[in-house]
C-alpha cells in the first residue's frame, strides 16, 4: 500500500513504491536501490542535454507521424524544462550503474513523461497519456541515445565553458606580456642559468601554448559532430522510423547552434567511444601545458627573499596558520591539482573505452562523467589562475636585473670573437673565482672594456639585436 509520502509505479518486474513528490518512476526507484555505490551523479551537463535530446526526438516523431502532435507538444515542453535545469533534483542516479547509462535514459523518460502528464491535468504514476518507454523513447535505445548526449554534453560543454576560459588565459597572459614589456631576465634550460630572455617572450610563449590547446580541442570537436542515434539496439535501426534521423539532426542542429551529422556507422557508434580517448588525451595535454605555465610561474615567484623572486605573486588569503604573514602559490597550487585529476580521469576513459564488448560499449557513464568533469575542472582552473594570478603578477625590477647581470651564459655573446673554448675559459674562471664575467674577460685579455660591453648587451642578446 502507498502511503501519504508515496505513491505505487510498476515497471515490467511489478509495483514500485516511489516517492509522491518526485517526478521519476519504478525504474529510477529500482536503481536508486539497486546500485547504492558511491557519491558521484552524472554531470548536470549530461542531463541537460538529455532534454535536449528527448526534445529533438519528440518533434522529429510528430514530424514523421510517429506521435501525436499533442502528446508530443506535452513531452517537448516537459523535456524542455529538464534540458533548462529546472528538473535537475529528480535525477537522482549514480555514475555507477548499468555500462549502457539505460538508467539514466529512462531517469529522463520517467521524469519526462510525468510531468507531461501533470501538465495534461494527470496524476504523477499514471503513464497515460504520455508513456515513457511508448512516448518518450519513440524510435531510440539507451544504446543510441546515451552516446548522442555524450557526444552533445561534451560539445556544449567545450564551447560553452572550457574555449572561452582558455582564451580569457591566453588574453590574460598577453596582457601581461605586453604590460612586462623588454625587462631583462636570465633564461634557464635544464634549470641552469642560460642565456637572456625578455618576460614579454617568455609569456607571450605561454599565452602561445594555451592558444594552441585551444585550438586542438577546437578541431577535436568537428570529431564529435556525428551522433549515434538511429542506430537503436546494436546499430542496425530496429524500430527507428524513415525520416526520423535527419528531422532529428535538423532540429537538434536548430536547438544547440551544433553542425551536427549521422554517425558514418551506427553499429561503431555505439560499440565504441574512440573520440573520447582522443578528446581526454587532448585535455591531458591541456592540463601540462597548463602545469607547465603555473609551475614556471611558481618558480619565478618562489621567495619573496630565499628564492628566486624576480616575480611578486598576489596575495589572496594568508598562507600559513603559524607563519604570519606568509603568502603562498594557492592558485598555482590548486590548478596543479586539477591537472593530476585530469591526467587520472584519461586512465579512467581509457581503461573505459577498451572494456566494450561486441556491439555495445559498457562504460559509457563513467567516460562522460571522467570527461564533463575534466572540461569543468580546466575551465574553472582556467579562469581562476587569470584572474586570481596572473592578472596580479608584477615584476620585481632589482631581482630582474641582478640575476640577469651575474649570468656566466652572457659569454655565449663573446664565442663568435673569441672562439668557444676562450669564451668557456672566462665563464670557468668566473665562476671558480666568484667574479663577474667582465672581470674574467678582461683578466684573461680576452676583449677591451669597449668591445665587452658592446657585445655583451642582455636585452640586445634577447631580441636577436646584438652586433
Amino acid at each position: 500500500m502507498s502511503g501519504p509520502h508515496d505513491r505505487e509505479e510498476r515497471d515490467s518486474l511489478g509495483p514500485v513504491r516511489v516517492p509522491a513528490d518526485r517526478y521519476w518512476g519504478a525504474q529510477t526507484q529500482r536503481a536508486l536501490e539497486n546500485f547504492p555505490i558511491g557519491t558521484e551523479r552524472l554531470p548536470p551537463g549530461l542531463i541537460h542535454a538529455l532534454g535536449l535530446q528527448k526534445q529533438a526526438a519528440a518533434r522529429a516523431n510528430v514530424a514523421v507521424e510517429a506521435l501525436d502532435p499533442e502528446l508530443g507538444a506535452a513531452i517537448e515542453a516537459a523535456a524542455r524544462e529538464v534540458a533548462d535545469g529546472l528538473l535537475d533534483d529528480h535525477f537522482p542516479l549514480p555514475v555507477w550503474q548499468s555500462g549502457s547509462g539505460t538508467q539514466t535514459n529512462m531517469n529522463a523518460n520517467e521524469v519526462i513523461a510525468n510531468r507531461a502528464n501533470e501538465r495534461l491535468g494527470q496524476p504523477l504514476g499514471a503513464k497515460a497519456p504520455v508513456h515513457p518507454n511508448d512516448h518518450v523513447n519513440r524510435s531510440q535505445s539507451s544504446n543510441d541515445t546515451i552516446p548522442t548526449v555524450m557526444h552533445l554534453a561534451a560539445l556544449l560543454a567545450l564551447r560553452d565553458h572550457l574555449s572561452p576560459a582558455l582564451d580569457h588565459l591566453a588574453n590574460s597572459l598577453s596582457e601581461r606580456a605586453a604590460a612586462f614589456g623588454d625587462r631583462v631576465k636570465s633564461g634557464r634550460t635544464h634549470l641552469q642559468d642560460a642565456v637572456p630572455v625578455t618576460l614579454r617572450q617568455e609569456f607571450q610563449g605561454y599565452a602561445a601554448q594555451v592558444e594552441g590547446a585551444a585550438g586542438r580541442l577546437r578541431r577535436l570537436s568537428t570529431d564529435l559532430l556525428p551522433l549515434a542515434q538511429g542506430g537503436t539496439a546494436v546499430g542496425s535501426g530496429l524500430n527507428c522510423p524513415p525520416g526520423f534521423v535527419p528531422r532529428f539532426l535538423a532540429e537538434v542542429g536548430g536547438l544547440t547552434g551544433l553542425d551536427v551529422t549521422e554517425a558514418p556507422d551506427h553499429f561503431a557508434a555505439n560499440a565504441a567511444h574512440d573520440v573520447f580517448v582522443d578528446l581526454s588525451g587532448a585535455l591531458g595535454g591541456t592540463a601540462a601545458a597548463l602545469a607547465k605555465i603555473a609551475g614556471d610561474i611558481r618558480f619565478m615567484g618562489c621567495g619573496p627573499r630565499c628564492g628566486i623572486g624576480e616575480l611578486a605573486l598576489p596575495a589572496n588569503e594568508p598562507g600559513s596558520s603559524i607563519m604570519p604573514g606568509k603568502v603562498n602559490p594557492s592558485q598555482i597550487e590548486a590548478l596543479l591539482m586539477v591537472c593530476a585529476q585530469v591526467a587520472g580521469h584519461h586512465v579512467t576513459v581509457q581503461q573505459a573505452a577498451a572494456g566494450g564488448q561486441m556491439e555495445l560499449n559498457t562504460g559509457k557513464p563513467v567516460i562522460i562523467h571522467a570527461v564533463l568533469s575534466s572540461i569543468r575542472l580546466l575551465g574553472d582552473t582556467a579562469r581562476s589562475f587569470a584572474d586570481r594570478c596572473v592578472a596580479g603578477l608584477t615584476p620585481e625590477d632589482d631581482r630582474l636585473a641582478e640575476m640577469a647581470g651575474r649570468s656566466l651564459m652572457l659569454v655565449t655573446a663573446l664565442a663568435p670573437a673569441v672562439g668557444y673554448d676562450r669564451a668557456a675559459e672566462a665563464a670557468h674562471k668566473a665562476a671558480h673565482e666568484g667574479t663577474t664575467l667582465r672581470e674574467a674577460v678582461l683578466t684573461l685579455d680576452l676583449l677591451d672594456a669597449e668591445s665587452f660591453d658592446r657585445l655583451v648587451d642582455p636585452l640586445a642578446m634577447a631580441t636577436g639585436a646584438g652586433g
